[in-house]
């Protein structure tokens, strides 16, 4: 097994009325490369989404798949500002 390389998070809001739909949307989400995902709760709507991947091509290659679930549980999310919108995403190598 590899040991992963990069990562990705997201912290976003989730509507409370759609807290399990999207958790069962996210169970269903995988991609090659991806080795783990978590989810930590951090305020009573607020939510951060931690990805380890194998390296930085993997994560660039599921880009499109991500996105793709990103618009299937969008409607789920409340929008952070007018500049972000439902995400605030960054990702980058694991360095500790």
């Amino acid at each position: 097994m590899s040991v992963p390389e990069f990562m990705n998070v997201v912290r976003y809001k989730l509507k409370p009325e759609y807290v399990d739909q999207y958790f069962k949307a996210l169970e269903e989400f995988d991609c090659e490369g991806l080795k783990t995902k978590y989810v930590a709760k951090t305020g009573d709507n607020d939510y951060c989404f931690v990805g380890l991947w194998d390296n930085e091509e993997a994560i660039s290659t599921a880009r499109p798949l991500m996105i793709a679930h990103l618009d299937q549980v969008r409607e789920f999310m409340e929008e952070l500002s007018p500049d972000l919108g439902v995400t605030d995403p960054v990702s980058g190598p694991i360095v500790a």
